[in-house]
């Protein structure tokens, strides 16, 4: 769920995300909103693929940034070591 939440941040911005969870109705997910659908079961990736379909999000950022270092990586955040 984190990730869904990472992913639609990355790709609206944290306070357009929050409103489209809120009030942008996902007609291929039974006419209920993001938040409804995942409140009632829908997995977060059949969710973000439909509001990508909705919204026009283009396949190339369906998968978020490629921005961020992988934990453990050099520069990435290891427990102690630098």
């Amino acid at each position: 769920m984190s990730h869904f939440w990472t992913l639609m941040n990355d790709e609206f911005g944290a306070e357009y995300a929050a409103t489209l969870a809120r009030d942008h109705v996902l007609g291929s997910l039974g006419g209920r909103t993001v938040n409804e659908a995942l409140e009632q079961g829908e997995p977060p990736r059949a969710v973000w693929d439909a509001l990508c379909d909705d919204m026009d999000v283009p396949a190339e950022r369906r998968l978020g940034r490629n921005t961020r270092v992988a934990r453990g990586a050099q520069g990435g955040q290891l427990g102690g070591k630098p």
